[in-house]
């Protein structure tokens, strides 16, 4: 982080006739608006994340897309491979993006930025809220990308608009856990490598042991067992529930609204209760953090 950085950070945080001036909602809005300027001035992070989900899109429609089809519509009749893909791989950007929140957070703590916004008069929540809205802002522009190169490589939003804006929030609420826990090992570590393996260690187990890539019933059941305490699964199936407009969460079954809601709610609430937990402990490690620990 330059010197420039940190001085507006310094001047949006300073006292006011020896007293902070501070809003909560400032502080949200300066540390929005810095992170965001980060990522602006090293597009390559951006890009990265983006480019691994856009792999696996082409690749598992072009390569598997015959035979994953058929199992697909053994459990779902009459859709598309692309069409159940596309849900899972808005999953994947949020989860690949997320990664790179923690590695952000441990850049500030390396070059000293860190230390200098933990000895400001900003709210701690505040911080982490202001660097989570950045980080959800550009992972809805990503998934928004995914969902228009779906439907360009055939997958059909049989919600339309509405469907396409539901799918990109559940990505983004989906984002809220991964970015808690990758800035948590962020400052436990405080170290980029570690948290990177760290993180990616979980990205392809999450992903695979789950139902993105095919219906949990033609997978074993060892995997079924634990897809249904993953993430991901929950995730996936709100998703694909409001791709194809109709209920196929696999993991919970409920009859509350009689049609695709009850594929999306169950999912969604299990991801706010993660978002909270995760949120929670993220925000207590930023809370207790000091000084001398980052040094």
């Amino acid at each position: 982080m330059t010197a420039s950085d940190a001085e507006r950070v310094a001047d949006a945080t300073a006292p006011a006739g020896g007293r902070s001036g501070n809003t909560f909602a400032g502080d949200v809005w300066v540390n929005f608006k810095r992170w965001n300027l980060k990522a602006v001035r090293n597009p390559f992070v951006l890009v990265v994340s983006l480019v691994q989900p856009i792999i696996f899109l082409v690749l598992f429609t072009e390569v598997f897309g015959r035979v994953a089809g058929g199992a697909v519509n053994r459990g779902i009749p009459g859709i598309t491979y692309e069409t159940y893909l596309v849900p899972a791989i808005a999953i994947q950007v949020a989860l690949a993006a997320a990664i790179t929140s923690g590695v952000g957070l441990v850049n500030d703590i390396e070059n000293g930025m860190f230390e200098k916004v933990l000895v400001t008069p900003m709210n701690r929540t505040a911080v982490f809220t202001g660097k989570t809205a950045a980080e959800v802002f550009r992972i809805a522009i990503q998934i928004t990308i995914i969902l228009g190169l779906g439907t360009l490589l055939g997958a059909e939003i049989a919600t339309g608009v509405v469907g396409a804006v539901g799918i990109v929030a559940v990505g983004v609420l989906f984002s809220l856990w991964f970015v808690a826990f990758s800035n948590a090992l962020a400052i436990v570590t405080r170290d980029q490598e570690s948290t990177i393996i760290g993180a990616n260690l979980l990205q392809f187990p999450l992903l695979f042991l789950s139902s993105a890539f095919l219906p949990l019933a033609s997978l074993p059941g060892w995997i079924r067992t634990f897809a249904r305490v993953n993430p991901v699964t929950y995730g996936v199936d709100a998703a694909r529930s409001l791709m194809i407009d109709r209920d196929v969460m696999t993991v919970i079954e409920v009859a509350w609204f009689d049609g695709t809601l009850d594929g999306v709610v169950p999912g969604v609430l299990v991801l706010i209760g993660l978002a909270v937990v995760f949120g929670g402990v993220a925000v207590s490690l930023l809370a207790r953090a000091s000084s001398s620990d980052v040094r």
